[in-house]
């Protein structure tokens, strides 16, 4: 009876805990990381401010775990993209698209996965993604040289140059300012636009058509 008390007490603390984890990733994306606060999460989460030590050192390790979450996601959905039939080349044209427009849909959580100034503990992850992108963009460029859709001479190199330029191009768009300006009404560049360019730019750099895409 003791071992069935401790399991299920171990349940309700893993869905506690996930609960938790939920409720930091709605505030994450509603204002990014900046928005993100002990007491405030407690509150959100009907727990006492100081229930969420239990689970989580600090801030820095909330906001880390949030922002692994996130990312998982978001580089799950490019692998599955990448895992498509087609040529490589068409396969990359499909995936940066797809990046592009679930960030465009998430804008402020996606400019904060990004871009938004964090703690150390969430740069070390971006890192760690950053390596583990690059590692998915190797994989499709290999594919790529082997049926001759892409022409990559230094593929660990260039994966990591077109992971860096494809989140980079998009941190403008993405910023706060532009969301504000267009918010406002002032002239801005589409999804359909920004889009079209960091396909055209990927191919190229990749030694591909643009008629691959």
């Amino acid at each position: 009876m003791a071992y069935r008390t401790t399991e299920a007490r171990a349940e309700r603390d893993k869905a506690l805990r996930e609960h938790i984890l939920d409720c930091g990733m709605q505030q994450v994306a509603e204002g990014g990381f900046a928005a993100l606060n002990m007491s405030g999460l407690a509150a959100t989460a009907g727990v006492a401010t100081g229930s969420l030590y239990r689970y989580f050192p600090g801030k820095g390790a909330l906001a880390a775990e949030i922002f692994t979450r996130a990312t998982r996601i978001e580089f799950e959905a490019l692998r599955e993209q990448f895992s498509r039939p087609g040529s490589a080349a068409q396969r990359l044209a499909g995936g940066v698209g797809e990046f592009a427009a679930r960030a465009w849909h998430s804008r402020q959580l996606a400019y904060a996965l990004i871009a938004e100034p964090v703690e150390p503990e969430v740069d070390e992850q971006r890192l760690r993604f950053r390596e583990a992108y690059g590692e998915l963009y190797c994989s499709l460029i290999r594919e790529g040289n082997r049926d001759g859709s892409l022409n990559v001479e230094h593929v660990p190199l260039t994966a990591a140059c077109l992971v860096g330029a494809v989140a980079e191009a998009l941190v403008g768009p993405l910023s706060p300012q532009a969301r504000a300006a267009r918010a406002s009404g002032l002239p801005s560049d589409s999804l359909e636009s920004v889009t079209r360019a960091i396909i055209r730019f990927s191919l190229r750099a990749l030694g591909a058509k643009e008629h691959s895409a």
